[in-house]
């Protein structure tokens, strides 16, 4: 009998070491269910926007109007980009008239202020934008405007970045911290 106390006497000394391990899993548990994940990062990111895109051709284009594919890509200093793959005549069928101005709404997410933007034009007309604003949603009334006034390069995007040097070293560490998949959905790479 007096080994079985003494399996007794073990058991309850391992009782609380036994119930601070289930405490320390219990809390652990608890805290990694709490933490942040990547996945609530990409919800975030993830938030689409509609703007407000306006496109002014210049009185200098080469066709009265043009059948060129237009194609827009603009962002913020943090790579939140909306792209336009091929801007959308309006009703009727009219878009980009010499001298006219043409507005668009494209969707992409939701940024912190335009700070550049990149046209890509196919085609053989030439045609040459004056400027372009970009309105994002919001209580900012301002338009990012980008001015051209020249016929843009046939098959390449072409535009202005005006973000600030930390903002690029920024959308390098997202581009290199990202997946493939976010990377390469870029049309400007």
């Amino acid at each position: 009998m007096a080994s079985s106390g003494a399996g007794v006497a073990a058991s309850r000394r391992s009782l609380p070491l036994l119930l601070l391990l289930l405490l320390v899993a219990a809390f652990a548990g608890s805290s990694l269910a709490q933490a942040p994940d990547n996945r609530t990062e990409e919800k975030a990111a993830a938030r689409k926007c509609a703007y407000t895109v306006k496109v002014k051709t210049s009185c200098a284009s080469p066709a009265a109007r043009t059948t060129d594919a237009v194609s827009v890509a603009f962002g913020d200093a943090y790579r939140n980009e909306a792209y336009g793959a091929r801007l959308p005549a309006p009703p009727g069928g009219r878009a980009f008239e010499r001298c006219g101005a043409d507005t668009f709404r494209v969707s992409g997410a939701c940024g912190y202020g335009v700070c550049y933007l990149y046209l890509r034009r196919a085609g053989r007309d030439g045609w040459a934008p004056e400027w372009v604003q970009v309105l994002e949603p919001g209580p900012s009334d301002e338009p990012s405007t980008f001015y051209f006034g020249a016929p843009l390069p046939d098959g390449v995007w072409f535009g202005h970045n005006r973000c600030p040097k930390a903002g690029r070293t920024a959308a390098a560490a997202a581009r290199t911290n990202s997946s493939s998949s976010s990377s390469a959905a870029s049309p400007l790479g």
